[in-house]
């Protein structure tokens, strides 16, 4: 299957009740969610989004489940890293609805935009985390205060936690004894990983990647893939937006391809991969050519 504050189609900020049906808020479901294996934790509901005319996402409908691995694949321009944008607050939709944990984050209504209260919305973006395909390290900041500069702030954790938290992570990159470097000083595979184990110091439910080795060389790509595949064995949520074909195959309990702004095939690695859909046989095509 695939609010108080408004925004308008112009993307002003105005001030709003918020959606009738999100009386149900994080605060409140906090103590109740368990983190089942199974567990629906997004849900993106008939969403669209243009930039002008270019209509980038057209009914676009996705759920993912606790420990699921899901990867996006298709052309440039397909849509995936559109969808990864809008499910993670970076981009606004045009219509439709995304929903964490079963709550409204936000909805259009009559052709208002509307989000979840503040309060919840902070909630809410603390469910996931984002490893961007450029890395966006602090170029001002060593390793380890990249990594803990947001648990501190964020979620207040003290910086006796955060610091023997990030050394652990720094441990699992294979990164041990680099946590006094600055990022000039690393290669692009360890600033990705670093990205990586920034991410999950946040403590998301759900780990989302954006092209993670689309800025690096073919030795690079592979340190970086062989982190994501253990990180897979801890069972860890993950929504890969990849151009890696076997790695997606490899890693993903489900697979979907894009085109044209719309799902044209999901599935298990084997239905997609086998999948008699011609735009799909042509993508592959160009992969194996």
């Amino acid at each position: 299957m695939e609010k108080s504050g408004e925004i308008g189609n112009s993307g002003g900020m105005t001030s709003g009740s918020g959606a009738p049906d999100a009386a149900r808020t994080v605060s409140e479901t906090e103590g109740a969610y368990t983190g089942r294996p199974g567990d629906v934790l997004l849900e993106i509901n008939h969403l669209k989004k243009a930039f002008q005319d270019n209509v980038v996402l057209n009914d676009v409908s996705l759920e993912v489940s606790k420990g699921e691995i899901v990867s996006i694949i298709g052309r440039s321009g397909s849509g995936k890293t559109t969808l990864l944008r809008c499910a993670t607050f970076l981009e606004s939709i045009g219509s439709g609805e995304i929903r964490y944990l079963g709550i409204p984050a936000v909805s259009e209504e009559g052709g208002t935009i509307r989000y979840a209260s503040r309060e919840d919305m902070k909630k809410i973006r603390e469910c996931f985390s984002l490893v961007f395909q450029n890395f966006n390290l602090f170029p001002h900041r060593n390793v380890l205060q990249n990594i803990t500069d947001a648990p501190i702030r964020v979620l207040k954790k003290n910086r006796g936690e955060a610091k023997k938290q990030a050394l652990g992570l720094l441990k699992q990159m294979g990164l041990e004894g680099r946590e006094k470097a600055y990022p000039c000083e690393l290669s692009g595979g360890q600033k990705q990983r670093v990205a990586i184990a920034r991410a999950l110091a946040m403590d998301p439910k759900i780990l989302f990647f954006d092209e993670p080795t689309s800025a690096l060389d073919p030795e690079l790509t592979a340190e970086v893939l062989r982190v994501i595949k253990e990180l897979a064995k801890l069972h860890i949520t993950m929504v890969i937006v990849t151009h890696e074909m076997q790695f997606a195959k490899d890693i993903s309990d489900r697979i979907v391809f894009m085109d044209k702004g719309v799902i044209a095939a999901s599935g298990t690695p084997e239905e997609v991969f086998r999948s008699d859909h011609p735009r799909m046989k042509e993508f592959l095509a160009g992969y194996s050519a």
